[in-house]
């Protein structure tokens, strides 16, 4: 079993959290604390499922909970994209980020089927 902070889709869901706070940090005030928190909340919530699945032998559950918060993720960056709050090369480029991790844990499900 590999440390948690050296499988690929921790460390691209890390860079994502840190990615996230500095768009929190830039939003109108109106949004930091509503779609900025729940957007650093959902990545957060990512990151420890990923650590938690790591370390559990049946993975299966955590791993889906971290894809559901994919995709409130990327719920929230329509939204933030929608209130023109972030640029449209902005959004391409956080959604080819997570879906990088949604194909990670999708593989890492279907691994754990197997």
């Amino acid at each position: 079993m590999a440390t948690y902070d050296n499988l690929p889709v921790y460390r691209t869901a890390y860079d994502l959290f840190i990615e996230i706070n500095g768009i929190r940090s830039g939003l109108k005030r109106d949004y930091k604390y509503t779609l900025g928190e729940r957007l650093v909340d959902a990545s957060l919530s990512l990151i420890l499922n990923i650590y938690k699945a790591n370390k559990e032998k049946d993975k299966k559950e955590l791993i889906k909970q971290s894809l559901s918060e994919v995709e409130v993720i990327r719920l929230l960056f329509r939204l933030l994209k929608d209130i023109k709050e972030i640029s449209l090369k902005r959004f391409i480029s956080l959604n080819e980020v997570l879906e990088s991790v949604s194909k990670q844990l999708t593989g890492w499900l279907k691994y754990q089927k197997e």
